[in-house]
């Protein structure tokens, strides 16, 4: 197995760090929320153990936009807020599990060990909707018969809102997810791409799969 742990505690992290390791897996330690982030984001962890109050970005950012993005795996909460206000916008916000600080390595590698037991979906590469097709392995997309070239961030949009096929997503949501920060809420950069793909994915086709929820964001149905 391996974890990543994101605490910018140089005394915690290497305390958990270690204990983790001495269970035999491999545990990695970064100590700045925006380079866990996208450190979680490009390795294949299996789980993730994630501080709070963080440099670069705080815990809960890191949080949202590891959820917003796509990152499926689980995520364990270390904090030293104990307040339940605090651990319910934390559960809410996508963690699966929540320890405080101090604690008790047991417990937290019981609740370790809990999370790698639960049984992770296995996902097909080929996302569909209607008769579109993407391969998330080769990248290959496709309407009918038709062969569909994208620019990367055509794909990265295309392959969030397949992925939440039937469900509005928000400007802002698909911005986290396919360029990894925020815009300038005033950025049409999203409106943009969408264009492009409708030319491309619905322009020669009698049925339409992107549709707009104005005032909202967009959503592809079949």
């Amino acid at each position: 197995m391996k974890i990543l742990v994101i605490e910018d505690d140089p005394t915690v992290g290497e305390f958990v760090r270690r204990g983790l390791e001495e269970q035999r897996w491999q545990a990695d330690l970064v100590n700045n929320g925006l380079e866990g982030e996208r450190i979680a984001i490009s390795q294949p962890y299996d789980l993730v153990i994630l501080d709070m109050r963080l440099p670069g970005r705080n815990g809960l950012d890191v949080l949202r936009t590891l959820r917003a993005r796509g990152f499926e795996r689980p995520i364990l909460v270390l904090t030293a807020q104990d307040a339940v206000d605090a651990k319910v916008e934390t559960l809410r916000a996508g963690a699966d599990d929540y320890v405080t600080k101090p604690f008790a390595f047991e417990e937290l590698l019981a609740r370790v060990e809990a999370l790698l037991r639960r049984p992770r979906a296995m996902a097909s590469p080929q996302l569909r909707v209607a008769d579109l097709a993407l391969d998330q392995g080769t990248r290959d997309v496709r309407r009918g018969d038709e062969s569909i070239e994208l620019t990367p961030k055509e794909f990265a949009v295309l392959e969030y809102l397949m992925r939440h096929a039937g469900r509005v997503m928000s400007r802002t949501l698909i911005t986290e997810y396919a360029w990894g920060y925020h815009f300038d809420p005033g950025t049409n950069i999203v409106d943009v791409v969408i264009n492009h793909l409708r030319k491309k994915i619905d322009a020669k086709f009698e049925k339409k799969l992107i549709t707009t929820v104005r005032g909202v964001g967009y959503m592809i149905r079949g």
